[in-house]
C-alpha cells in the first residue's frame, strides 16, 4: 500500500509543472510520510457545481496547476464536444495566491485546444467576469477564486456561454471530461497566443451599472468601505463617482489586495470580528452606512447604527428584503427570485406589489436561470440587481443600490432601521439565523444527515412540526439536491451541507404577527426566544 502510495505520488511529481509543489512532493516523498501522502492522493478534488475548491498543495487532492490543467483540458473537450470548438473563454482571477498563474494556465490550455482565450486585466472582482461573458460572445468563463474562503484555498469557477455557472448535467459532463485527460503530457500549452484584455471591458462593466439607479435620485449617503484585502476597492470606487455618490471612507487596513488577509480569521463579512476595523472607521467618522465586498466582490454586506447608538451588520435576509422594497418604489417589473435557505419575506414582498416569484435551488446557478428574472438574493450576502448585465450576485451593483436606498431614506428623515419596522408591521416580523457548524470530520455531517432522516423531530421550540421534506427526492418546483425542510408552526427550518466549505448548515426562519408599531419591540423578542429554542433542539435531533 505504502509502495503504490509512493509510486503514484512519483508520478504525479514527474508531470507536475509547478517548481514549488514539485519542491513541496518530493520532500513528502523522500521522508514518505504515508499520512500525509495518503490525505494528498486518496482521490481528486470533485468538480462540482460551484467548479473546484481547496487548500492549495500538491497531489490531485489539493488545488495546483496540474488539477487546473487537468481541469481547463476537461472543460475544452467539453466545449469541442458541444461544437463550441472554436468559440471564446475569457478568464478572471483574484488576488489570491496563484491565481494569476491558474488564469495563465487556463489560456494556454484553451488556446492549444484550438479554442480563442482571453484573460481579464488584473485582478477584478467576479462580477466583472460574469458581465465580460455575455459582453464579449464567449462560450465559457472561468475565474479564478475562493471567494471567502480561508488564505490557503483557491478554486476554479465555470460559467456557460449564457453568464451563468454550470448546473447539473453540465458540471458531471465536464468531469467526466476532466477524468478522460489521461496525462498532463497530452495536454498541449503553448507560450501565447491569448489575449490580454484592456481597461474597454472594465469600462462597458461601470457603464452598465449607471443603469441601477434612478435618474435623479438622491445621492448623498457617506459610506464606509471595506474590501476585505480583496479585489473590491477600485472597481467600487469608480462605480460610486459615476454615479455621484460620495466618495466612500476606505477601512485602510483592509483596502488593499492582499492574499494573506492578515487582519480576519475568515475574510468574509459574516464571519465574527470581520467586521470589528469597519466598525472602527465608522465610529470615527459617523457614516450614513458601512458596506462591505468580501474579496472577490460578489457578495456586499451592509451595518447600520443600531438605535442604541452602536454598529451592527444587517442580516442578509434583511438587506435583501430592503433592497427588494427599493425596487418596488422605483417600479421594477418582473420576477422576484430567491433560493430556499432565504426568508419567506421576499414571497411576500413580491406578492404585495403584483409581481412573480420564484423559490430555487441555493445557489445563484439557479437563481440567474429563473425566467423574467429581475431581482435575485440569497441570505449568504447575494444579491443580483442588474440580471441583464451580470447573471449572478454582484457585490458592486448591489452597493450601489442599497446607497441609493439610504440616500433616498436620508433624505425623508428616515433610516434602513424606520424601513425595516415598517416592512414588519407590513408582512409580519421574519426573523431569521443559522446554525452552522464547521468540521474536521466530514462524517460528521453525513451522520448528522442521516440521524435527521432516520429520526426526524415532531417539534422544535414547541412548535409542532407540520409537514417534513426530503429534497434528495425533489419536489414539484425543485429538483433534488441533499437537504431536509420542516414546516413548523409559524416558522421554517432547512439543514443541508454546504456545496463549498466543511459545514452542516442549518438555516431557521420564524414569522411573527406584529399589529402596530407598539409590539414590535415584542415580537423582536419573542422572535428571538423561538430561535433560540429551534436551535438548541435542532442541534440535540443532529447530534451536533
Amino acid at each position: 500500500m505504502t509502495q503504490d502510495l509512493i509510486a503514484r505520488a512519483e508520478a504525479w511529481l514527474a508531470e507536475d509543472p509547478d517548481s514549488e509543489t514539485r519542491e513541496e512532493l518530493a520532500k513528502l516523498i523522500e521522508s514518505a510520510d504515508v499520512e500525509e501522502l495518503a490525505a494528498r492522493f486518496s482521490g481528486t478534488l470533485q468538480f462540482g457545481t460551484a467548479g473546484l475548491r481547496g487548500e492549495l498543495g500538491a497531489g490531485p487532492m489539493r488545488m495546483n496547476r496540474s488539477v487546473v490543467i487537468r481541469a481547463a483540458a476537461g472543460l475544452a473537450a467539453y466545449l469541442k464536444a458541444k461544437g463550441q470548438g472554436d468559440g471564446l473563454v475569457v478568464i478572471g482571477y483574484d488576488a489570491r495566491y496563484k491565481s494569476a498563474d491558474f488564469a495563465r494556465d487556463t489560456a494556454a490550455v484553451m488556446v492549444g485546444a484550438g479554442l480563442k482565450a482571453t484573460v481579464l486585466p488584473r485582478p477584478l472582482p467576479t462580477p466583472v467576469l460574469a458581465y465580460a461573458i455575455r459582453h464579449l460572445g464567449a462560450v465559457a468563463g472561468v475565474e479564478v477564486t475562493a471567494s471567502h474562503n480561508p488564505p490557503r484555498d483557491n478554486g476554479y469557477k465555470v460559467y456557460l456561454g449564457d453568464g451563468s455557472q454550470i448546473v447539473p448535467p453540465s458540471d458531471a459532463e465536464i468531469a467526466a471530461e476532466i477524468d478522460a485527460v489521461a496525462s498532463l503530457h497530452d495536454v498541449p500549452r503553448p507560450e501565447s497566443g491569448w489575449e490580454v484584455l484592456g481597461e474597454e471591458v472594465l469600462d462597458a462593466y461601470l457603464a452598465r451599472t449607471d443603469a441601477v439607479l434612478t435618474e435623479g435620485s438622491p445621492r448623498t449617503a457617506n459610506v464606509v468601505y471595506t474590501a476585505m484585502h480583496g479585489v473590491g476597492k477600485d472597481v467600487l470606487l469608480a462605480a460610486f463617482a459615476r454615479a455621484g455618490l460620495p466618495e466612500p471612507v476606505l477601512v485602510a487596513e483592509q483596502a488593499e489586495p492582499d492574499p494573506a488577509f492578515p487582519t480576519v480569521a475568515f475574510p468574509n463579512p459574516e464571519e465574527p470580528g470581520a467586521m470589528d476595523l469597519a466598525f472602527a472607521t465608522a465610529r470615527r467618522t459617523d457614516p450614513d452606512i458601512v458596506l462591505a465586498n468580501d474579496p472577490d466582490a460578489d457578495r456586499c454586506a451592509a451595518a447600520v447604527k443600531g438605535r442604541d447608538g452602536e454598529w451592527r451588520m444587517l442580516r442578509g435576509d434583511e438587506v435583501g428584503a430592503l433592497l427588494a422594497a427599493h425596487l418596488v418604489t422605483k417600479g421594477v417589473t418582473g420576477v422576484f427570485a430567491e433560493s430556499i435557505v432565504s426568508s419567506s419575506l421576499l414571497g411576500r414582498i413580491a406578492e404585495a406589489a403584483g409581481l412573480g416569484y420564484e423559490e430555487t435551488l441555493t445557489g445563484f446557478k439557479w437563481i440567474a436561470r429563473v425566467d423574467g428574472l429581475r431581482y435575485g438574493y440569497e441570505e449568504a450576502l447575494g444579491y443580483c440587481v442588474d440580471p441583464e448585465g451580470v447573471r449572478d450576485k454582484d457585490g458592486i451593483t448591489a452597493a450601489l443600490v442599497f446607497a441609493e436606498l439610504a440616500s433616498v431614506l436620508k433624505e425623508q428623515g428616515r433610516t434602513v432601521l424606520d424601513l425595516l419596522d415598517e416592512l414588519a408591521l407590513a408582512h409580519g416580523l421574519h426573523a431569521t439565523d443559522q446554525l452552522s457548524v464547521r468540521v474536521e470530520d466530514l462524517t460528521v455531517i453525513s451522520d448528522a444527515m442521516a440521524r435527521l432522516r432516520e429520526q426526524p423531530p415532531t417539534a422544535l421550540a414547541g412548535l409542532a412540526v407540520t409537514k417534513a421534506e426530503d429534497l434528495t427526492e425533489g419536489t414539484e418546483q425543485l429538483p433534488p439536491t441533499d437537504g431536509l425542510r420542516y414546516y413548523l408552526e409559524g416558522a421554517r427550518v432547512i439543514v443541508r451541507p454546504s456545496g463549498t466549505e466543511p459545514k452542516l448548515k442549518c438555516y431557521l426562519e420564524v414569522v411573527v404577527p406584529v399589529g402596530s408599531a407598539d409590539e414590535l419591540e415584542a415580537a423582536r423578542a419573542k422572535g428571538a426566544e423561538l430561535l433560540a429554542g429551534i436551535k438548541k433542539d435542532l442541534a440535540a435531533a443532529a447530534g451536533i
